[in-house]
Protein backbone atom coordinates (compact mmCIF):
# COMPACT_ATOMS: atom_id res chain seq x y z
CA UNK A 1 0.00 0.00 0.00
CA UNK A 2 0.95 3.47 -0.93
CA UNK A 3 0.07 6.58 1.32
CA UNK A 4 1.41 9.89 0.72
CA UNK A 5 0.23 13.03 2.07
CA UNK A 6 2.08 16.77 1.20
CA UNK A 7 0.91 19.66 1.96
CA UNK A 8 1.46 23.81 1.65
CA UNK A 9 0.82 26.85 2.42
CA UNK A 10 -0.44 29.22 0.03
CA UNK A 11 -0.54 33.25 0.09
CA UNK A 12 -4.01 33.27 -1.74
CA UNK A 13 -7.66 32.93 -0.97
CA UNK A 14 -8.98 29.82 -0.31
CA UNK A 15 -11.55 30.53 -2.87
CA UNK A 16 -8.89 31.09 -5.69
CA UNK A 17 -6.55 28.21 -4.62
CA UNK A 18 -9.74 25.75 -4.15
CA UNK A 19 -10.82 26.72 -7.78
CA UNK A 20 -7.89 26.12 -9.56
CA UNK A 21 -6.86 23.08 -8.00
CA UNK A 22 -10.25 21.18 -8.56
CA UNK A 23 -10.06 22.17 -12.35
CA UNK A 24 -9.01 19.24 -14.54
CA UNK A 25 -8.07 21.58 -17.19
CA UNK A 26 -4.99 23.22 -14.70
CA UNK A 27 -4.05 19.57 -14.00
CA UNK A 28 -0.93 19.92 -16.77
CA UNK A 29 -0.05 23.80 -15.96
CA UNK A 30 0.73 22.50 -12.33
CA UNK A 31 1.33 19.00 -11.97
CA UNK A 32 4.66 18.00 -13.43
CA UNK A 33 3.91 14.68 -14.35
CA UNK A 34 0.59 15.37 -16.29
CA UNK A 35 0.40 16.34 -19.99
CA UNK A 36 -3.02 16.08 -20.63
CA UNK A 37 -6.51 16.20 -18.86
CA UNK A 38 -9.71 15.41 -21.36
CA UNK A 39 -13.15 15.47 -19.52
CA UNK A 40 -15.31 12.00 -20.52
CA UNK A 41 -18.20 13.88 -19.07
CA UNK A 42 -19.84 16.97 -19.18
CA UNK A 43 -18.25 20.17 -17.15
CA UNK A 44 -18.95 21.56 -14.27
CA UNK A 45 -16.70 19.12 -11.90
CA UNK A 46 -19.27 17.23 -10.02
CA UNK A 47 -19.69 13.79 -8.18
CA UNK A 48 -19.18 10.69 -11.00
CA UNK A 49 -17.46 13.46 -13.23
CA UNK A 50 -14.48 11.28 -15.26
CA UNK A 51 -11.62 13.04 -16.77
CA UNK A 52 -8.82 11.21 -18.91
CA UNK A 53 -5.51 12.08 -17.85
CA UNK A 54 -2.09 11.21 -19.76
CA UNK A 55 1.39 11.14 -17.37
CA UNK A 56 4.99 9.98 -17.42
CA UNK A 57 5.85 8.29 -14.27
CA UNK A 58 8.64 6.26 -13.36
CA UNK A 59 9.97 6.91 -17.29
CA UNK A 60 6.58 5.23 -18.36
CA UNK A 61 3.51 6.14 -20.06
CA UNK A 62 0.09 6.63 -18.24
CA UNK A 63 -3.08 6.80 -19.31
CA UNK A 64 -5.85 6.54 -16.94
CA UNK A 65 -9.15 7.69 -15.94
CA UNK A 66 -9.72 9.31 -12.53
CA UNK A 67 -14.05 9.46 -11.56
CA UNK A 68 -14.92 12.17 -8.72
CA UNK A 69 -16.45 10.07 -5.86
CA UNK A 70 -16.40 13.49 -3.61
CA UNK A 71 -16.60 16.97 -4.07
CA UNK A 72 -17.08 19.39 -1.57
CA UNK A 73 -16.61 23.22 -2.83
CA UNK A 74 -14.01 24.98 -1.27
CA UNK A 75 -13.00 21.79 1.22
CA UNK A 76 -12.52 18.80 -0.42
CA UNK A 77 -12.26 16.70 -3.77
CA UNK A 78 -11.56 13.06 -3.89
CA UNK A 79 -11.15 10.93 -7.19
CA UNK A 80 -10.55 7.39 -7.65
CA UNK A 81 -9.10 6.16 -10.97
CA UNK A 82 -11.85 4.52 -12.64
CA UNK A 83 -9.39 2.88 -15.81
CA UNK A 84 -5.73 2.73 -15.83
CA UNK A 85 -2.62 0.62 -14.37
CA UNK A 86 -1.98 1.63 -10.88
CA UNK A 87 -4.97 1.60 -8.76
CA UNK A 88 -5.24 5.45 -7.09
CA UNK A 89 -7.25 7.75 -5.05
CA UNK A 90 -6.28 11.48 -5.01
CA UNK A 91 -7.75 13.64 -2.05
CA UNK A 92 -7.33 17.31 -1.45
CA UNK A 93 -8.65 19.84 0.86
CA UNK A 94 -8.33 22.79 1.24
CA UNK A 95 -8.34 25.20 4.47
CA UNK A 96 -7.98 28.69 5.81
CA UNK A 97 -5.25 29.60 7.58
CA UNK A 98 -5.65 33.59 7.97
CA UNK A 99 -6.46 35.99 6.22
CA UNK A 100 -5.27 34.89 2.42
CA UNK A 101 -3.38 32.20 3.42
CA UNK A 102 -5.06 28.56 2.15
CA UNK A 103 -3.20 25.06 3.38
CA UNK A 104 -3.94 22.78 0.42
CA UNK A 105 -2.81 19.23 0.95
CA UNK A 106 -2.38 16.33 -1.31
CA UNK A 107 -3.19 12.51 -0.62
CA UNK A 108 -2.13 9.75 -2.73
CA UNK A 109 -2.84 6.18 -1.84
CA UNK A 110 -3.24 2.88 -3.43
CA UNK A 111 -2.22 -0.18 -4.25
CA UNK A 112 0.18 -0.74 -7.27
CA UNK A 113 0.13 -3.97 -9.12
CA UNK A 114 1.40 -5.64 -12.26
CA UNK A 115 4.68 -3.93 -13.49
CA UNK A 116 3.88 -1.19 -10.62
CA UNK A 117 4.70 -3.72 -7.81
CA UNK A 118 7.99 -4.28 -8.70
CA UNK A 119 8.75 -0.19 -7.86
CA UNK A 120 6.40 -0.71 -4.70
CA UNK A 121 9.29 0.08 -1.96
CA UNK A 122 10.12 3.37 -3.65
CA UNK A 123 6.95 4.28 -4.80
CA UNK A 124 6.06 6.12 -1.36
CA UNK A 125 9.32 8.34 -1.72
CA UNK A 126 8.79 8.70 -5.44
CA UNK A 127 5.58 9.84 -5.20
CA UNK A 128 6.06 12.35 -2.17
CA UNK A 129 9.09 14.19 -4.14
CA UNK A 130 6.32 14.38 -6.94
CA UNK A 131 3.80 15.77 -4.74
CA UNK A 132 5.90 18.45 -3.06
CA UNK A 133 6.81 19.65 -6.65
CA UNK A 134 3.44 19.07 -7.77
CA UNK A 135 2.58 21.76 -4.63
CA UNK A 136 5.31 24.06 -5.35
CA UNK A 137 4.54 24.61 -8.64
CA UNK A 138 0.97 25.28 -7.90
CA UNK A 139 1.94 27.85 -4.78
CA UNK A 140 4.37 29.81 -7.61
CA UNK A 141 0.87 29.39 -9.98
CA UNK A 142 -1.47 31.10 -7.49
CA UNK A 143 0.92 33.70 -5.61
CA UNK A 144 2.06 34.84 -8.92
CA UNK A 145 -1.47 35.57 -10.34
CA UNK A 146 -3.47 36.01 -7.29
CA UNK A 147 -1.39 36.67 -3.96
CA UNK A 148 -0.47 39.59 -2.24
CA UNK A 149 2.57 41.45 -3.63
Amino acid sequence: MVDVMTETNIRCSLDKVSEYAANPDNAPKWYVNIHSAEWQTPKPLSIGSRIAFKAKFLGRELAYVYEIVEFIKGQKLVMRTADGPFPMETTYTWEVIEDNLTRMTLRNKGNPSGFSALFAPFMSTMMTRANKKDLRKIKEILETTYGEK
